[in-house]
């Protein structure tokens, strides 16, 4: 007799596996030479295909393509998008203190505010959490350009906007050949700051303070 089991499909089986999400709106920004549009490419990629999300990206870049401020939107959610631009972001990562000020006007409040503490002396927000993505990159990596990677393993530990494995499948997929071990190092580095910053018991506060009112 036939077993009457509907079988899962791949994607049906990733949307099990990945926390409910009804909509969250992504925004990486930093200069044009930081790597943040190949960021979003990677977390669109890390929801959409492996885990089972809806997903919409933009992107947009300063009056000069390396240098001036760029950034990266993506959202993710569970059900088809009808909107497919940011209005008001779950999740702010800034890599430079240009980006912390140009592209912070529409943040949610109580919403994730994440900014590289070597770069941005004044963050948009009390409550961002500053980390040293450029620091980690150039002293456990020799490549300071990675910090881009180091910060998308810091923001998925934090918020769980994608699932850990599912970024690592999108990343690997998209470096050059040969740079996947120190890929996987810079990402598993951001993953250790997170679980650190969070053992400090520093992430308290995410509610908005009168400074964000």
């Amino acid at each position: 007799m036939a077993s009457s089991k509907k079988k899962e499909t791949p994607k049906a089986k990733a949307k099990a596996k990945a926390p409910e999400m009804e909509r969250m709106e992504v925004r990486l920004a930093g200069s044009g030479g930081q790597g943040l549009i190949l960021a979003g490419l990677v977390l669109a990629e890390a929801a959409g295909l492996h885990d089972g999300r809806a997903v919409a990206m933009g992107q947009s870049y300063g009056p000069e393509a390396r240098g001036g401020a760029s950034k990266a939107e993506v959202i993710i959610a569970d059900q088809d998008i009808d909107y497919p631009l940011a209005t008001r972001v779950d999740l702010f990562l800034a890599l430079t203190q240009e980006a912390a000020d140009t592209y912070s006007w529409d943040l949610k409040p109580g919403g994730w505010i994440v900014v590289d503490s070597d770069l941005v002396s004044h963050p948009p927000s009390s409550r961002a959490v500053a980390l040293p993505f450029t620091a980690t990159a150039r002293d456990k990596l020799g490549k300071p350009m990675g910090a881009n990677v180091v910060a998308l393993g810091a923001i998925t530990e934090l918020t769980g906007v994608v699932r850990r494995k599912a970024l690592e499948k999108a990343l690997l997929a998209r470096v050059p050949k040969g740079t996947e071990a120190l890929n996987k190092k810079a990402l598993a580095a951001g993953t250790k700051m997170a679980k650190d910053h969070a053992a400090s018991g520093q992430l308290a506060g995410q509610e908005p303070t009168s400074e964000d009112v």
